[in-house]
């Protein structure tokens, strides 16, 4: 039996690039998939994945309206009977430097990521929390996954990107969030970060699709991680990041004490911090921002 059959998945920003082979792929692994865009390539994804034998609907509107994300959650599961399964996907950028960059680029990009993302998980949390009040104490709740879509710009910052960046860090951190809140609920929350060739990042010559041999950066690779998150084979796994590209999967350690100083009961002064500033960063003396993309993978 296919891994998720019976069950109902969304995916936001579906109508193409990753999102689209996310809603693909699962599909051809048994959910029921509704396929949100704000365009009507969501129609175009919803008949590919009936030509290819799997069962899909199309739900057009934009992430980051409110009451759109309301009749997301809602018509599906008025439409198929229940909702066990949310990607949050849908995603675009404006890149602009700091001292360069608009409102309406800082308003759209942290609307459609950080809103969207939260407006789809409110609506969808509010039926699970429901559903389990109603399932009665002690009762055996279904398992629900929410997988959330992150950059390596939120974890490690993108010059050029403060607005994306912001989102992107900030769904981490309320992935995080989410998972605490909802896991009573049975409801797992994580998050990945693809890397991969989309229409947000196929003009960069390392994105570029090889002529020959393994095209590390299909968009394709990373649906099965999405899949699996998705399935009760990542029961357990909640509150978790990955970087997830090509044949590799990195866990995304959560923010650690790297290193500590103690003024000794007594409050700090200017001099003080100096004569500790070699110890606070462990003898490596000037400290500059880590190039983006570090630590090397």
């Amino acid at each position: 039996m296919s891994s998720l059959a019976g069950k109902v998945a969304i995916v936001t920003g579906a109508g193409q690039g990753v999102g689209r082979c996310h809603a693909e792929y699962l599909a051809r692994e048994g959910a029921t998939v509704v396929v949100n865009d704000i365009t009507d390539s969501a129609n175009e994804a919803v008949a590919a994945i009936i030509a290819a034998g799997g069962k899909a609907t199309a739900h057009i509107g934009s992430v980051a309206d409110w009451d759109a994300c309301e009749a997301l959650i809602n018509g599906t599961i008025a439409t198929h009977g229940d909702l066990d399964i949310l990607v949050n996907n849908a995603g675009l950028v404006r890149d602009s430097m700091v001292f360069s960059m608009t409102q309406e680029q800082w308003d759209i990009v942290i609307d459609v990521h950080l809103k969207g993302h939260f407006a789809c998980s409110h609506f969808a949390a509010v039926h699970w929390r429901n559903a389990a009040k109603a399932a009665g104490e002690g009762a055996v709740l279904k398992s629900r996954k929410i997988v959330n879509t992150t950059s390596e710009s939120g974890l490690f910052g993108g010059t050029a990107q403060s607005n994306y960046a912001a989102a992107k860090g900030g769904i981490i951190t309320m992935t995080v969030v989410h998972a605490r809140e909802m896991g009573k609920y049975n409801v797992h929350v994580n998050c990945i970060a693809p890397r991969a060739r989309t229409p947000m990042t196929q003009a960069m010559p390392m994105f570029a699709k090889p002529e020959s041999g393994w095209d590390k950066y299909d968009p394709t690779h990373i649906s099965p991680m999405v899949a699996w998150l998705s399935s009760a084979d990542s029961d357990g796994v909640n509150g978790q990041i990955f970087i997830v590209t090509g044949d590799e999967i990195h866990r995304i350690q959560q923010h650690q004490v790297a290193t500590s100083v103690y003024a000794g009961k007594k409050q700090w002064t200017v001099a003080d911090i100096s004569a500790n500033k070699d110890a606070l960063f462990a003898g490596m003396g000037s400290l500059d921002v880590a190039p983006f993309g570090s630590p090397q993978m």
